[in-house]
């Protein structure tokens, strides 16, 4: 379906280049929201996207690299860390609990409009369970609960000690489980299920209908030149020709994943000094066995093992992919120096500058649990890793799962006064101070909260943003558009009832009170 393009390019040889009014770098989510987003915004803009790979959602957007589908804090309790005092902090969780909604609300004008057919090929409706066990934690989920539930984001979520209940909600999970042990869980009936590849590839199916909108896959950004008009020069490789070619352009996005750090490096823009990245890998158990995968019909999220990132937070997740249920364990975190998936070993190595060299060092030394995390990790024998599934499984054996590579993931290391730098475990924007350029860095949660992150960034970057007519065209996209869900309760519950109803994910209590 997705073809390199050749015949628009133009040589370094040549006196010309091409000039589209704006580039995208990566053909991922992020990339294939803003797209269509400032398509939408603007139908005479020209877009030129360019891909490294031969395919679009390669790399991170990929249904099995995407280490969650469909963040939206109802399950994750690495969005609600517990303090010094014994509280739950619950703030960031609300935020993304809200940008999940706004995601949804663009996903509803994508289906109302045409550009996606039918929901049922990209969501579906699976309630949302944070699972615990031992005393500590299970006082950890109360409070987390009672944190949550206070907030009209988290309406309608289940707290049980129940073990009974529980059973009939997970019951692979409790089967095996010693009668004496301490559990609790929580449910969210709301959750859902999201095939970002399959997302996305329907954006980009739109945009390369869209006139002035062209995608070359199998093509790197080598190298850009900020010129003094404000615009930028970009080298492009065609990896099959291996020919250079020259790009104008008064806009960049880099949305490279793990790619993008090494880019903001070559861009030199003064906002993108002393960042780093700290890459991070994983590995899947997949069921083989299509009773168990039967059986088991929910998101059941964990608590992290201490010292480990946010995207090691185990979970027992079933998905869709490609129209078929499957059902998966982990992700087993693990280092590689490579930057993504199908990246070089060198990569890491050579995003060391001197600008960077003592927030990643620092870092360094104040993360070394982390690290003895990673390599204990990489250590892991298969016994190792089921007996980390029997936490979750008492009966499983090894031989209904098969071992299979995630995504790379590269969490951001930035600059800090006080120790020099730390590790973030988010992602983080960095533009340039003109507007001119634009990149996305860091990991979690990431595609699901992808359309709060591009309407900030075509704000702070686009001047025609406070325009009438962009305004108008963000409340047609995003109905709660200047407005916030996480604020007004009967606005979030309404948005709720419009977005469950056009998504196709069943009956629910929102849609049921806002009916009359």
């Amino acid at each position: 379906m997705y073809h390199t393009i050749f015949s628009p390019m133009i040589t370094k040889k040549s006196s010309k280049t091409i000039s589209p009014d704006v580039v995208l770098i990566g053909a991922g989510i992020m990339s294939a929201t803003l797209g269509v987003l400032l398509k939408k915004l603007s139908p005479s803009i020209s877009i030129s996207i360019f891909e490294r790979l031969d395919r679009v959602t390669a790399e991170s957007s990929d249904p099995w690299n995407n280490a969650g589908t469909g963040h939206s804090a109802f399950c994750e309790l690495n969005y609600t860390p517990q303090l010094e005092d014994g509280s739950v902090d619950t703030k960031k969780a609300i935020k993304i609990a809200e940008s999940f909604e706004v995601s949804k609300e663009f996903w509803s004008y994508l289906v109302e409009t045409g550009i996606i057919d039918s929901p049922d090929a990209f969501i579906h409706n699976i309630p949302h369970l944070s699972f615990v066990w031992g005393n500590d934690n299970v006082e950890y989920l109360r409070k987390r609960y009672d944190g949550l539930t206070k907030h009209h984001l988290f309406k309608g979520m289940e707290y049980t000690e129940d073990k009974s209940e529980i059973n009939s909600w997970i019951p692979l999970v409790m089967e095996g489980r010693d009668p004496e042990e301490k559990v609790a869980a929580t449910k969210m009936d709301l959750g859902t299920d999201v095939n970002f590849g399959t997302l996305t590839k329907f954006m980009f199916e739109y945009l390369e209908k869209q006139e002035g909108v062209n995608l070359y896959l199998n093509h790197e950004v080598d190298d850009f030149e900020k010129k003094k008009d404000g615009s930028w020069i970009i080298e492009v490789k065609d990896r099959a020709t291996r020919k250079t070619s020259r790009v104008q352009t008064k806009f960049v996005f880099i949305g490279a994943g793990g790619g993008s750090l090494p880019l903001l490096e070559k861009s030199n823009i003064a906002e993108g000094k002393g960042f780093g990245g700290f890459p991070v890998s994983g590995q899947w158990l997949v069921c083989n066995n299509p009773e168990i995968i039967e059986k088991h019909q929910a998101k059941v999220y964990g608590k992290a093992s201490v010292g480990s990132p946010p995207m090691s937070v185990p979970h027992l997740d079933t998905r869709m992919i490609d129209g078929k249920k499957a059902l998966l364990f982990g992700p087993y975190a693990g280092f590689s120096t490579k930057f993504l998936k199908n990246g070089s070993f060198l990569d890491l190595p050579l995003s060391i500058k001197l600008d960077n060299i003592r927030p990643m060092l620092a870092a360094g030394i104040h993360n070394i649990p982390l690290t003895k995390y990673l390599i204990d990790q990489v250590r892991q024998s298969p016994q190792d890793r089921l007996e980390a599934l029997k936490d979750y499984l008492p009966e499983a054996k090894l031989e209904d799962w098969d071992l299979e590579m995630a995504g790379q993931r590269v969490q951001v290391i930035k600059k800090d006064k006080k120790v020099g730098g730390v590790l973030e475990f988010g992602t983080e924007m960095v533009t340039a101070a003109d507007g001119s350029l634009a990149a996305l860095l860091g990991a979690s949660p990431g595609a699901s909260t992808a359309v709060s992150i591009m309407l900030e960034l075509i704000q702070k970057c686009f001047k025609e943003a406070k325009s009438e007519d962009w305004q108008a065209e963000f409340r047609k996209i995003i109905p709660s558009f200047g407005k916030s869900l996480a604020k007004d309760a009967e606005l979030a519950a309404k948005t709720r009832a419009w977005t469950t109803e056009v998504l196709e994910l069943g009956a629910s209590h929102y849609s049921e009170e806002f009916s009359a």
